[in-house]
């Protein structure tokens, strides 16, 4: 993840000051432990200032709104109680070539400050410091003890203290061609570690674009550099500098991410602004995606786990169970041969009733015939009980593991992270569990609730241009089966296999064809745990024949008058079919 450097602090800051300057203090909300969103207006337009003090994507830039979930932090309620009804009047660099920015709060522009607001951006060391006009610390983000930190400790009631300063010569536009090469070739090595060493300011993203802009190699060794490559990756250092004297910048992607500079552009972005909010919000969503996921998979896996060991477990006391039979029958033929019984005998054989095959029957030596008998008569009723007691339990062990089984496949099916909708949908996922008590809401990250309420299933179209809708987890799969779904739809899935719902969405009078039942069949089977199959039997019936089950697990459904298909998951290509 590319970190924000001090290039694009003064980028995003330069821009914020223009366009939102002065601006009035409505609300601060807290979106998760490492992000603040303090919501401006000024007399043309009201926006979030988004902060973010991230270990890996620490930014400061106007974000989008929050969600509408209620805010539980504390950190954010310090923040409103103290900012609220106030007037953000400046916003300043602490000290050259610190990534550090003052925001300052007044009761209205031209007074001076009530209130800073110190934004450190510093990799894992960043953090936000709320001091009063004294600079005296009344609350931070993330509080340093003198245990943590003997050099700069970060406690409420203390005075605030700029960071340490960074090592490195401070660049300048007026230093020398022969000086700065010098500088950089003192100690030869790659060109982009030589220039990092050198000098404070820089970022390993943008020494790689000032070189490569400067047709170099960031890996090519100093000595290797002709009179004509330093005087290239000179102006280009030049560039850099005169761009923050003048506050030039030009925003865009890369193929590697994004620059302020406008080198190796592959797409040119309105402002800074934009940039640093998709692109920060895009990665930590995957971030979050992948932690996400990682957990729910281990979790289930470790469930399923135990039910499938309890389900064997009770499955060899059903199969001991079933020689009830061969106990009772002995015990007859014991109760019908009296007379053959001897005493001490430890085994007797007698002949069976309908085969007249001998049979053995183990006898305990100091018990008589009929004392024996008896003891194979309670034997039968014991392992009958047993039955009795372990069948149920057994149905809810395997009625257990196929809803599991069946949320695992959702999971799996959220392979990657493309939008906000994959990782809404491991959410409501989440949430699933929950609420069925299978996790703890505490274990694991709080969920960034959506703002757009809009079901995000899966949508395709099939050739003749009907719509066919897909459930990505259990929730929606309900939603969609016994919320959605009229009269004249189609409702496909995987036979017996754990799978979405998927929803043939057509008009009164419309006739889907082949081709669309087979196009949607092979939805059915890609988006099964047989995806990896040649075929797979789909059955398809329309919507009123399809119940939930009293009191059954979310997903679980039952249906009648089905049709039956073979899907072809290798058929359906998602890149190209979806909408």
């Amino acid at each position: 993840m590319q970190p924000v450097d001090l290039t694009t602090l003064i980028a995003s800051t330069c821009e914020i000051r223009t366009l939102w300057l002065p601006a009035r203090t409505e609300q601060v909300y807290q979106r998760n432990r490492f992000t603040i969103a303090i919501a401006l207006r000024t007399l043309n337009q009201r926006g979030w200032l988004e902060i973010c003090w991230h270990p890996q994507a620490a930014h400061f830039c106007m974000g989008s709104p929050p969600p509408r979930s209620p805010d539980t932090f504390t950190f954010s309620q310090q923040l409103i109680h103290q900012l609220n009804g106030l007037a953000l009047v400046a916003l300043e660099e602490v000290a050259p070539w610190e990534r550090v920015i003052d925001l300052q709060f007044a009761r209205r522009p031209g007074e001076s400050a009530l209130w800073h607001l110190y934004v450190e951006i510093m990799g894992k060391y960043s953090n936000v410091i709320l001091t009063d006009a004294s600079n005296v610390i009344v609350t931070a983000a993330h509080q340093v003890s003198q245990q943590q930190s003997s050099v700069r400790p970060i406690q409420t009631g203390q005075t605030y203290e700029l960071p340490p300063s960074l090592s490195g010569t401070v660049p300048s536009v007026k230093e020398e061609n022969s000086r700065w090469i010098e500088r950089v070739n003192l100690v030869p090595g790659p060109i982009g570690r030589c220039l990092l060493k050198s000098y404070r300011g820089l970022s390993p993203a943008l020494v790689q674009s000032m070189v490569r802009a400067a047709d170099l190699d960031p890996e090519q060794s100093t000595t290797s550099l002709e009179p004509a490559d330093w005087q290239r990756l000179f102006s280009r250092w030049l560039e850099w500098l005169q761009n923050l004297e003048k506050l030039q910048f030009f925003p865009g992607w890369t193929a590697k991410g994004y620059t302020v500079m406008g080198w190796e552009v592959t797409k040119p972005v309105a402002n800074t602004q934009e940039l640093l909010d998709f692109y920060y919000t895009q990665e930590l969503n995957q971030q979050e995606f992948i932690q996400l996921r990682n957990q729910l998979l281990q979790k289930l896996s470790n469930i399923l786990e135990k039910l499938r060991l309890k389900a064997r477990t009770f499955t060899e006391r059903l199969q001991q169970s079933e020689g009830a039979d061969v106990y009772r029958q002995q015990a007859d033929l014991l109760m019908a041969n009296l007379p053959a019984w001897q005493l001490g005998m430890k085994e007797i054989v007698l002949l069976d009733f309908d085969t007249s095959q001998p049979v053995t029957i183990g006898l305990e030596p100091e018990k008589n015939a009929v004392q024996n008998a008896q003891k194979l008569y309670k034997q039968v009723g014991k392992l009958k009980r047993a039955r009795g007691a372990v069948e149920p339990l057994l149905n809810d062990v395997q009625g257990e593991i196929d809803y599991l089984e069946q949320v695992e496949n959702a999971i799996s099916q959220i392979d990657k992270y493309q939008s906000i909708a994959d990782l809404d949908a491991l959410y409501e996922i989440r949430e699933e569990l929950i609420g069925q008590k299978i996790l703890e809401g505490l274990q694991y990250l709080r969920p960034t609730s959506k703002t757009d309420t809009t079901p995000n299933f899966h949508r395709f179209r099939t050739p003749s241009g009907f719509e066919v809708l897909i459930g990505r987890n259990n929730q929606q799969n309900d939603r969609l089966t016994f919320r959605l779904a009229n009269d004249y739809d189609l409702w496909f899935h995987a036979q017996e296999i754990p799978g979405a719902h998927v929803l043939l969405r057509l008009e009164p009078g419309a006739v889907a064809e082949d081709r669309d039942l087979q196009f949607t069949a092979d939805l059915a089977a890609y988006y099964s745990r047989s995806r990896q199959s040649d075929r797979v039997p789909v059955v398809y019936t329309q919507p009123k024949h399809v119940y939930k089950p009293k009191g059954a697990k979310p997903g679980i459904a039952i249906y009648k008058q089905e049709r039956i298909l073979w899907g072809k998951p290798s058929n359906f290509n998602p890149v190209i079919s979806n909408l």
